[in-house]
């Protein structure tokens, strides 16, 4: 019971109140079931261990990492810790980087701990005699037994899922609302597996074969065959602050050099599934072009949880591929992070350059990260090769933590004025700037070249009345543009454009008048239907929703786009007989 308070109490920002009042006023039967998962956890750390002391203790410092980590990443992404989440505990430089030296240190003493409390118990354990050695074993029986069994809580059938549903109102489309009305352990236990998507009504191959016929057939026959190089950049949480509501900015426009480029070229805003983090999930989007909004809820990180398992996994990578292009990926970090390694192989990226394999590695001031100055050299260089070359790069020189970035800051936020805003100014200034002078160099260059920039994610360092005031689509809106050097995109002039970013591959391929597939021709049905839409936030006819709304004409686009989706994610592929994804 006690822990299982701590952890509510971390979930509700330590409001001794809410917690209280959530365990023994508004929710006590789900506070209990979560106090009996708990339990079951506790008999299996005892058991194995061998020790009621050592168990315990094992026990404490693990709920205290949990509650605190979960304590920090709703106050750094209003979102809360999943199961999937843990598996980031051998990401020690993020973990550095994200919560500073004191806690980093705190967070190692308490993993050392551990680990020499496990192994002094169970070594210790081999002296109990032979009648305690049969209980820890009966124990440790059923407590992995219950353990295997909430595990799979998602199943319909389950008995723990069943008493939970009694009185859970579940949120699919706001975990942050899932936790709060369920507790941290019902919303935790709601993110235990689960298959990516519910199979759709009448899914079969013959649907698939239907499908595809019918937006294959909508492929132009006048599109190019051209292969002109094409460069993605999504630079780390690059968006506009004078956006927000609350916020006025002192010292001048930190995006000028930014604006110099956007208004001369197609460029709007991107709605990003979420705020200050999910970097992973927006990447996923762009490379893949599908959506977030179309897996159920518990697949929260599809780069951890989905595709390492894939065998196949068609996108603009395994496209540009066949049509004979060099794929690299660049990250100015390490090759761990949301298993990124592993993915880009999966998507089939012939290289991938990190932090230890890049040839320019310059940093900015007392900014750790290397600078996007930097990273810009590194695709020069790609640039240079004879080959068309697909170029995919993820920035870092504006990752937080901010404060103490740079010694001096050119601008202000009034309305929110702290020192990690202001170095957050100045890394959107020189992220502006560089931006600037790679894309001035870039039109000097004779083979054309297409880019598509876009920020992933507002940072996580706006006040609660800068959150409250922009709630919504507002904290999910980040800036993008897409560019060709040889300024002859179909829609050059449009400007403030709202798109999600599983559009952009389509887009900039019709744009270009570059050959198309298929599945890009449904896109572009959607998209002429629902111009933006992540899980909470639709855009439709100029105007935000909270749902959607079709008619029958955008069911059945959006329907099809589900059953292809279903079908690659979780489905039998069948799709990738029909050559969907090729030309």
């Amino acid at each position: 019971m006690g822990s299982n308070l701590f952890l509510q109490l971390a979930q509700n920002g330590f409001s001794f109140d809410l917690a209280f009042k959530f365990a023994f006023s508004w929710h006590t039967e789900k506070f209990f079931l979560g106090c009996l998962v708990l339990l079951i956890l506790y008999m299996f750390l005892t058991s194995v261990m061998g020790s009621f002391l050592f168990g315990s203790l094992f026990y404490t410092f693990l709920i205290l990492g949990i509650g605190i980590a979960d304590f920090l990443k709703m106050k750094y992404r209003t979102e809360p810790i999943y199961p999937d989440d843990l598996k980031m505990i051998k990401e020690f430089g993020m973990i550095r980087d994200i919560i500073g030296w004191p806690l980093f240190l705190g967070f190692i003493l308490l993993l050392l701990l551990g680990i020499a409390i496990t192994g002094f118990s169970i070594y210790r354990s081999r002296k109990l005699s032979k009648k305690k050695q049969l209980i820890r074993l009966a124990a440790l029986v059923i407590s992995s037994f219950g353990l295997m069994y909430v595990s799979h809580f998602n199943n319909p059938n389950n008995l723990l899922r069943k008493a939970y549903n009694k009185t859970a109102l579940w949120i699919p489309y706001s975990q942050e609302m899932n936790y709060y009305n369920t507790g941290f352990m019902g919303g935790f236990l709601y993110n235990l597996r689960v298959e990516p998507m519910d199979e759709p009504e009448g899914y079969s191959q013959a649907a698939i074969k239907k499908i595809t016929e019918k937006y294959t057939s909508e492929v132009p026959k006048e599109e190019s065959a051209e292969t002109p190089n094409i460069v993605y950049i999504m630079n780390e949480s690059f968006s506009d602050p004078s956006h927000l509501k609350g916020i006025r900015i002192n010292g001048g426009d930190p995006l000028a050099d930014y604006r110099t480029i956007a208004n001369n070229t197609y460029s709007g805003q991107m709605l990003s599934q979420n705020y200050g983090g999910g970097t992973a999930n927006i990447e996923f989007e762009a490379l893949t072009s599908f959506s977030m909004e179309l897996f159920n809820p518990q697949m929260t990180t599809p780069y951890t949880m989905l595709v390492p398992k894939m065998d196949q996994l068609p996108s603009l990578v395994s496209l540009l591929k066949e049509r004979n292009y060099e794929t690299t990926a660049i990250h100015p970090y390490n090759t761990s992070m949301y298993k990124r390694k592993d993915v880009y192989e999966v998507m089939g990226f012939d290289q991938f350059l990190d932090e230890d394999t890049m040839k320019h590695t310059e940093t900015q001031e007392n900014n750790p990260y290397i600078s996007d100055a930097s990273a810009y050299e590194e695709i020069w260089d790609l640039l240079a090769k004879d080959d068309p070359q697909f170029i995919h790069l993820v920035t870092m020189q504006t990752h937080l933590p901010y404060n103490g970035k740079y010694s001096k800051t050119d601008f202000q936020a009034y309305g929110n004025n702290t020192s990690s805003v202001n170095n957050y100014l100045q890394d959107i200034y020189y992220a502006s700037k560089s931006l600037r002078n790679f894309l001035e160099k870039l039109d000097s260059l004779d083979q054309r070249t297409l880019v598509v920039f876009w920020g992933d994610h507002l940072p996580g360092i706006y006040s609660d009345e800068i959150q409250q005031a922009n709630a919504g689509h507002a904290l999910h809106e980040t800036e993008f543009f897409l560019y060709d050097n040889h300024h002859q995109l179909k829609n050059q002039d449009q400007k403030n454009v709202i798109t999600s970013p599983f559009y952009f591959t389509p887009d900039l391929l019709r744009q270009a008048g570059v050959q198309t597939t298929g599945f890009h021709q449904l896109l572009l049905a959607l998209q002429e239907e629902i111009p933006a839409f992540e899980k909470g936030m639709y855009y439709q006819n100029g105007q935000w929703g909270e749902s959607v709304r079709l008619n029958k004409k955008q069911e059945t686009i959006y329907q099809d786009y589900q059953m292809i989706q279903y079908d690659i994610t979780t489905g039998k592929q069948y799709s990738l007989q029909e050559n969907f994804f090729e030309e």
